[in-house]
């Protein structure tokens, strides 16, 4: 559809599960693409992988919990191609244990360890793409992937969760901050359909799959909605990073381009609809009484 085309992306986390799927899909509607990653050699397959498709792009390595890795990607993505349009801020990091472990027994370290990519590392990328972007007489535009947890707590993510709920803070400051220059500011806060590589360690290959849909590959079942999906909306299909990826695409668009400050619930089919009483299905009064 070309809604892309002529526009200068940089991803982080961008070597597996959203990140990836956005940088293909945007590099396919005409993107130039940073693409950067932890891992180093993920994010070079990755832009390979882009380039060898008729696309362009460029991996780099940078941890987003350290500042000058984050404000090198924004110096490359101009230096090849003279400007910054995007910049999602899409890095994450599950806490140790992957909830496990008590919250009164997280230390200082490993509540830091996460802290630094989710939150802290969500302002780096904003900051130095507002550097960047204040310059150019268009502005630009800041999409960040918050998540569920920075609305609704996760047992044993207490660090993760605070961290998220800081993540949509810093969107409304970075939005109401930065209007002034012509620079936007979303997020999306997915609650299914999330990568498989999320809690594997960094060095996993790529697998493309949401947890659901591994999940229904590992047992070989049928997927049925009404025993397999825990929110209200039941759907022929297990939610897909595609699902993500979409609202995700939206917001990185000028099809958003009068939105900022939003953070849109993703993929949740159905689940910030409800109450967490327990209300059984063709209730009445007179069962009540």
């Amino acid at each position: 559809m070309g809604r892309f085309e002529g526009k200068v992306i940089v991803i982080t986390g961008g070597g597996a599960g959203l990140g990836r799927l956005c940088a293909l899909r945007w590099a396919a509607e005409g993107a130039s693409v940073v693409v950067t990653d932890v891992v180093e050699q993920r994010a070079h397959v990755l832009a390979a992988l882009i380039n060898d498709e008729g696309g362009k792009a460029i991996g780099l390595k940078a941890d987003v919990s350290v500042e000058a890795e984050v404000e090198a990607a924004v110096a490359a993505a101009v230096a090849k191609y003279g400007r910054l349009d995007i910049m999602f801020a899409n890095a994450g990091k599950a806490p140790a244990g992957m909830g496990t472990i008590a919250l009164e027994d997280i230390t200082s370290d490993e509540w830091d360890d996460v802290n630094d990519v989710v939150y802290r590392g969500v302002f780096y990328a904003g900051k130095h793409a507002c550097r960047q972007m204040k310059t150019q007489p268009e502005g630009g535009n800041i999409v960040v992937t918050v998540s569920a947890g920075g609305h609704n707590a996760y047992p044993g993510f207490g660090p993760y969760c605070a961290g998220k709920a800081g993540a949509v803070g810093i969107v409304r400051s970075m939005a109401y901050d930065w209007g002034r220059y012509g620079i936007r500011v979303n997020g999306l806060s997915p609650t299914h359909g999330m990568s498989v590589n999320f809690p594997l360690p960094p060095e996993t290959p790529a697998l493309g799959m949401s947890y659901e849909e591994a999940a229904l590959a590992e047992s070989g079942a049928t997927w049925d909605p009404f025993t397999m999906f825990p929110g209200p909306l039941k759907v022929n299909r297990p939610p897909s990073l595609e699902d993500n990826a979409n609202v995700a695409t939206f917001l990185a668009s000028d099809d958003s381009a009068y939105m900022s400050g939003i953070v849109i619930q993703s993929c949740d089919g159905g689940s910030f609809s409800r109450t967490s009483i327990p209300i059984p299905e063709n209730w009445s009064l007179e069962d009540e009484a």
